[in-house]
């Protein structure tokens, strides 16, 4: 019984400070930042594949991209994301793609802020810094992501010459494909998660205390894309009605906005559990932080 007081007390204090964080101004924020910067990260990825000479790598990675999005919001921006990575550009080092590096880092800035709230620090570096971070960041994501969808590609004859030699070991290509996908793209976002969460803010955290944050995220965030699908499956006629052509674009805002949600109060919950263990039985919302108050000063 103890033991569920703790967690109702974390849980309850997680969402006082996610509320006096401004959590859910935050969460609009990033869904704008994220929905902004998808596009200049594709244009990013099609320069990066073209430079590496295959163009269809881009293709490949956007569909890993949006595996996990629910099937009505990734139809719905699927026609604007294929005409982003079938229009035909120069070299990576054009001053568009430049452009298109810096744009898409917005997403990780709006990332970065909402966890300098969560875990109360006071960011005290030079903003060029955290630019050049940000633009590491959305590089890595851009080769991560053409490397896996290398290993998608690269896939079926992997699994036919496992075949050749070891019949009994591969049944189907389609069904051992499907897991792989799947498996792949969840294995980049809790990776992508635990370096988000241990190195993107200020200071440091350890392993063990950033895990509850993540696997509150991961799991929250799945629900919300199967309800959220749900939900649009039946009403997404209510969108094209309101919002007409612009519809798409809503959907997919609305789900970000959720999911950004979600990421923020992965943030605040690893937070107030921190702060519970340092001052085991003081209930989160009855102490507020010093660097909270610095934050907001």
């Amino acid at each position: 019984m103890r033991q569920v007081r703790y967690v109702y007390h974390v849980v309850v204090d997680a969402f006082y400070a996610f509320l006096a964080d401004d959590g859910w101004a935050i969460a609009s924020h990033i869904a704008l930042s994220t929905l902004m910067a998808l596009f200049p990260f594709l244009i990013v990825l099609t320069s990066l594949a073209g430079f590496f000479g295959s163009k269809e790598l881009a293709d490949q990675a956007a569909q890993l991209l949006l595996e996990i999005w629910p099937q009505q919001v990734a139809d719905a921006l699927s026609s604007e994301i294929h005409d982003v990575l079938t229009t035909t550009r120069g070299d990576i080092l054009t001053v568009g793609a430049v452009l298109a590096v810096y744009f898409a880092s917005n997403g990780v800035e709006a990332l970065r802020v909402a966890l300098n709230r969560a875990y109360s620090v006071v960011e005290p570096r030079a903003w060029y810094w955290l630019r050049l971070e940000s633009i590491g960041y959305t590089l890595v994501a851009a080769v991560t992501s053409l490397l896996m969808a290398f290993l998608i590609v690269l896939g079926p004859l992997i699994l036919e010459t496992a075949r050749r030699h070891i019949p009994f070991f591969v049944e189907s290509n389609e069904g051992v494909l499907f897991f792989a996908r799947y498996g792949i793209t969840i294995t980049a976002m809790t990776v992508a998660l635990f370096v988000l969460h241990a190195w993107l803010p200020w200071g440091r955290r350890r392993f063990l205390q950033i895990v509850p944050g993540i696997v509150f995220t991961m799991v929250a965030s799945l629900i919300s894309g199967i309800v959220f699908g749900q939900y649009l499956a039946r009403f997404a006629s209510n969108y094209v009605t309101m919002y007409a052509g612009l519809a798409s674009v809503i959907i997919a805002l609305v789900f970000l906005y959720f999911i950004a949600a979600i990421f923020v109060y992965g943030g605040e919950l690893n937070a107030a559990i921190m702060k519970s263990q340092a001052k085991p039985g003081l209930p989160h919302h009855a102490a507020p932080s010093p660097n909270r108050a610095e934050t907001r000063a």
